[in-house]
């Protein structure tokens, strides 16, 4: 790659870091301080769950995506725990969406029980398990699915100050096998599935609502199609900035390194970062509630930066007085 291609990918970069890392900050301050009682509805604490994921995207997987391209020379156990790290990442965005899917199927198949069943502390103990199976699954190829057998042996069979650590990529020590059949198929396209049911179970419920339902209760069902509609804006969004590149891992596997160019595979790293820094802006123009907080953050914030400077110019008036 040339190095001006390469200046405009870190740039690029950087930029997607800064507003994952600014972008998912608001969201989870809009959520928790300027929602009132949001925490206790499970579709807000999913959604929370699913902005952290977003903002340690721009803290540590955008990072590591620039690090770990051969600008490094690390062991190879370290390289494929950092690689991991991504995995775990891509995996909590993955599993708060469909926990987001699965509240709102249940919230309109038992509407009567619903409140019993999606309790707070259930909530909070379902969003534990989406990071702990997160973990497990991203941290899979630690444990013997991983490409550096070989190379592991060698460096043992070499003295210390021999042995020269080679450059760390991704794909030097993740296995493309793991990535296209188990994280790919399994962990990513399976759970996508399951969610394009269930929302389509959830827009076909509603749809056969309001035909029957009375002009009252036909508000609080448009509101819940809207914010459901926002829900699978996201969803949608996440399949297409993702199945890019692990189609493009599908090629590198099965018709080798010479079916995809590496410019192209830099945009679908890109397009894969960009996807947390989308998301927040999308809950800010189709979902009310994060409207209102994102507004009353706003004007928090423009009235204390407003009595700042009267306070300075008071200061100022009596130090000259």
């Amino acid at each position: 790659m040339a190095e001006w291609s390469w200046g405009v990918y870190t740039a690029l970069e950087v930029l997607i870091a800064v507003a994952c890392c600014l972008g998912n900050t608001l969201v989870v301050c809009a959520v928790c301080v300027g929602i009132r009682d949001s925490l206790r509805e499970p579709t807000f604490c999913f959604l929370v769950s699913l902005a952290v994921a977003d903002f340690l995207v721009g803290v540590a997987a955008v990072p590591l995506a620039v690090l770990l391209d051969g600008w490094v020379s690390l062991s190879p156990d370290l390289c494929l725990l950092l690689s991991c790290v991504v995995l775990v990442l891509t995996q909590a965005s993955v599993l708060s969406l469909l926990a987001i899917a699965v509240d709102r199927y249940l919230r309109l198949r038992t509407p009567l029980r619903y409140k019993a069943v999606a309790t707070q502390r259930r909530t909070l103990l379902a969003v534990s398990v989406c990071w702990i199976l997160s973990c497990l699954l991203g941290f899979i190829p630690l444990f013997g699915w991983h490409n550096y057998s070989s190379l592991a042996s060698n460096s043992t069979n070499t003295s210390s100050t021999l042995f020269i650590a080679p450059p760390c990529t991704f794909l030097s020590v993740v296995s493309l096998h793991f990535m296209v059949y188990f994280n790919f198929f399994g962990c990513v396209m399976a759970p996508l599935l399951v969610m394009t049911f269930l929302y389509a179970r959830v827009f076909w419920s509603l749809q056969r609502r309001l035909k029957d339902s009375c002009p009252q209760a036909k508000a609080s069902l448009l509101r819940e199609k809207r914010l459901a509609c926002s829900l699978a804006l996201v969803l949608i969004l996440f399949a297409c900035c993702w199945i890019p590149l692990h189609l493009m891992n599908c090629l590198l596997l099965f018709q080798g390194p010479q079916s995809v160019k590496q410019g192209a595979i830099y945009a679908g790293i890109l397009l894969s970062h960009a996807n947390s820094a989308v998301n927040p802006v999308v809950y800010a123009y189709r979902i009310p509630k994060i409207q209102q907080a994102y507004s009353l953050i706003w004007r928090r914030l423009l009235l204390r930066l407003n009595c700042c400077q009267r306070n300075q110019q008071v200061k100022r008036s009596i130090t000259d007085s």
